[in-house]
């Protein structure tokens, strides 16, 4: 499974996507799209062009599933599910 967490350095939501990854000990990569070149055009390329954060990629062996703005359940949920 991969993980890209599309982020910016002032969203507390985007924190607490990180913590929830971190808290299931889920690697990924961050990106934040204020700082990383490129980054906000994957986003939004990503995600049908949601300038929302955090943006959540995950690809797995079942597809991928992009989540804009997920709560803490909605985020854990999936990541979860890819994982069974």
């Amino acid at each position: 499974m991969t993980v890209l967490l599309f982020v910016t350095s002032w969203c507390p939501d985007c924190g607490r996507a990180r913590r929830t990854l971190e808290r299931l000990g889920v690697q990924f990569q961050e990106f934040d799209i204020e700082s990383a070149a490129g980054a906000e055009e994957t986003m939004l390329s990503l995600n049908g062009g949601s300038g929302k954060v955090p943006t959540v990629v995950i690809e797995a062996a079942s597809g991928r599933t992009v989540l804009i703005e997920p709560d803490t359940s909605e985020l854990t949920d999936a990541v979860c599910a890819d994982r069974e």
